[in-house]
This record gives structure tokens, sequence and C-alpha cells, in this order.
């Protein structure tokens, strides 16, 4: 668990303070009728907000939430420069780590993220969470879904081409065949959604460069690993490969990430890349589907197999809310075991916090067995120096779909990317 040594004596009182609720010493809501907070967040954690929103306005009813919902480009594009003018929502997600402009590292620099280090969920988090929460001994973000990022499969699409989950890189290019001679693809890709195009970067590069190299973004960042001359090129090679082998649906440049879901609800798709919070939007749409998420194979080597798995969803509050009091108790909700629960139930995934009455969705299984067996890397993005290295990945990924790239090229781009260190 988390050093609280230093805290401790501080943070008495409000550790003390019930999180579930407004009103308790300075949350003390004074004024008359409900006040309007608002909310900004990832369009894929409608499912688990919605839920949230409404249990925390029955437990606090002078407390209104509203929550504006958009996809990861726009919050990443949009969030920094209205928070800098004093047009940032009160509480609105926030990426952790370092690698695009709404990261916490990005957004405490430019002191656009209240500190949170006093209140009782900084006090819990588990050492691992801390490194993409906190900026030299501050808390900067409430930690609040442990996510994988694998292939999430529909079981019945899968018994309609007799097969099974992958668990070989040769299986998973033979299921790639099978589906599209059943008249499927096997997985939905929908790179016309930039932030879509890493995820299966990420996937691959778990098992090619980590699983060897568990130190390899220490040696990054010491200038020992380069990109160019590491497991990327293996991850870049075998994502080409699986364009080159069918394993997409056509034009992925043209796919959004929400035609990607319908591919799958309709069973066109047997699955596709995504980050576990996905579960809930494809059970919303198709509720009779039965999915199940695993490590994307790399290898040959089954016992070889990582899995991207780290903190995903976290949220930052704004320092200058006109509604603090509103907007800590809301924070402290998302950071309670019940709102933990609550968020990670409706979302199939994981407490960033871990509690004892947190029961696993079946379809998660295996992110929750290798989070315990410490098979998972943290999403590459949250250890990069910048946010320019996760844009140009965008981009070379895109450009190597488009034929205008090749994976040298891209390689060198994302070295320049990473030295800029700005």
């Amino acid at each position: 668990m988390r050093r609280t040594s230093n805290l401790l004596g501080l943070t008495l009182t409000l550790a003390l303070c019930t999180t579930t609720t407004a009103a308790c010493g300075p949350f003390d809501a004074s004024e008359s009728g409900p006040v309007e907070l608002s909310v900004r967040a990832s369009v894929t954690d409608k499912s688990a907000m919605d839920a949230v929103v409404a249990d925390f306005h029955r437990l606090n009813p002078d407390i209104d939430v509203t929550v504006a919902y958009d996809d990861a480009d726009t919050l990443q594009k949009e969030l920094p420069a209205e928070l800098r003018t004093g047009e940032g929502p009160d509480v609105f997600t926030v990426w952790p780590g370092s690698g695009n402009p709404a990261s916490v590292r990005a957004l405490e620099h430019d002191g656009l993220l209240e500190n949170l280090s006093l209140r009782r969920f900084s006090l819990t988090m588990p050492e691992g969470v801390v490194p993409v929460t906190d900026i030299d001994g501050g808390t900067f973000a409430v930690p609040v879904t442990f996510s994988g990022i694998g292939a999430v499969f529909s079981m019945e699409a899968l018994d309609a081409i007799d097969g099974v989950p992958p668990r070989t890189w040769t299986e998973l290019l033979s299921l790639c065949d099978t589906a599209r001679e059943h008249g499927k693809v096997l997985l939905a890709l929908g790179n016309a959604t930039p932030w879509v195009t890493q995820l299966i970067t990420y996937a691959l590069v778990a098992t090619t460069v980590y699983a060897d190299d568990p130190d390899f973004d220490l040696n990054m960042e010491l200038g020992k690993e380069t990109f160019a001359g590491s497991g990327w090129r293996a991850a870049l090679s075998k994502y080409m490969d699986m364009e080159d082998q069918g394993c997409f649906n056509p034009d992925p440049l043209d796919t959004t990430y929400e035609e990607t879901l319908d591919q799958v609800a309709t069973g066109r798709a047997v699955g596709v890349v995504q980050v576990a919070g996905v579960l809930s939007e494809l059970r919303a749409a198709a509720p009779d589907l039965t999915l199940r998420m695993t490590a994307l194979p790399a290898t040959d080597d089954p016992d070889a197999t990582w899995m991207p798995g780290a903190v995903s969803a976290a949220y930052g509050l704004n320092p200058d809310t006109s509604h603090r009091a509103e907007a800590l108790a809301f924070v402290d909700f998302l950071g309670s075991a019940r709102g933990q629960n609550l968020y990670n139930r409706s979302g199939s995934t994981l407490p960033a916090i871990p509690n004892a009455s947190f029961t696993v969705d079946p379809a998660i299984q295996e992110v929750a067995e290798r989070q315990k067996a410490g098979t998972t890397v943290p999403f590459m993005d949250q250890r990069w120096p910048n946010s320019a290295v996760q844009q140009t990945h965008f981009t070379q990924i895109q450009g190597l779909f488009e034929g205008t790239t090749d994976i040298d090229a891209t390689l060198a781009a994302l070295d320049r990317a990473y030295r800029k260190r700005a």
C-alpha cells in the first residue's frame, strides 16, 4: 500500500469525512436550490459514469451532475484550452502519466489541477498507481479504473466460426483466415478515430518489448534504448502482417470507433482490440452477447504473452471551480469503495484502488489474473515524456495504412518525438 506517514497527521480530519455525501465539514452546501456540477468524460466511460452520477445524486439530492461526453481526441484538444480560459468543467477526465496534452503531468505543469493529496482516497492508493497520479509528492487525480487492452471477442461469433480465443501468433493468423471463410472479419478496426490506431501496437508491444525488458521505459529515459532498436519494430511489422492477412475489415481508415462496435454487435466482426471499458458499450448495444477479453498474442509461446494493463479512467478537479465543496464531494465519491465498485461494475473494469467487496466481471477475468500475476505493463503513453510521441504514433500508423510511410520512418519519427522532452 501507499506510504502514509508524511500525510497522516495533516489528513486525519478529512480522512474521517464520509465520501458519500457533500455534507461534511468544509463540504457543506449552503446555496439554495440544487448546485449544478459540470463533468466532462470519455464516451467510452458513459455507462460507468452514468451509473455513478445517478447514485451520487441519490445520496446528494442538492447536487445535480451534468456530464458531457466526448471522444479522446476532442477531450485532449479542448480540455487544456478550456481550463486555461476559465471555461473548463468542474471535474473532468485526465489521462494518467504524461503522454498527452490532457495528462496529469501536462495539466499540473500549467497549474490546471487541484492538489488532492488531502483526500482519503490518496492515502489508500496502491504504490503501483502513484507514479501516474502523483507529481513531487502531490496527488493530482483520482484513479478510478484499472483496465486492460486486448481482444474483446463475441463468444457467439467465435462459436459460429468454430473458433476459440487464440493463444499464439500462429493461431491468431489462422483464425483471421477462418473468420473470413465464414464471411466475417476477425477484428473490427476503426483507424478513422485517431486514438484507436494505437491499441493494436500497444497490445503487441506488451509482449514484443516488455516481456523480455520490463525496464524498457527506464532505459528509454536513460538513453539506453530506442524505438528503432527495440521490439517496437516487431510489433509494427506484426500489425501490418495482420492487415495483409485480412484480419481487419476493409478500409480501416474510413471506419470509426462507433462503427467497429456496430460490427461486433451485429456479428459482422468476431471481436475488436480495445480497452476493457468497451464491454459496457457493447453490452448496451447487444445485451445478449457473451463477451470475453484476452491478451493479443505476439509469439508462439503462450507463457511469454503480456497484456497492457494500467490505470485507465482518472479524474481531475478544476482549481478554479466555483463549486469546490461539491466538486470535492464528487471526487471523494469516485475514490470511495462504493464509487469505485459502481463505476467498474458498470464499466466492466477493475477498481484502481482495490477493495475486498468487488466482484470481477467474468469477461475480464484474464485481466484480473494478469494484474495479480504481474504480466501486465502500463499503457505505453503513460511513461512517455511528452504528448508529441502519442500524436506521432497516431499519424504514423495512419501513414502505414495509407502506404505513405514505412516502419523504418515510423520508428525514426517516434524517436525524434521522444527526444523533444517538452
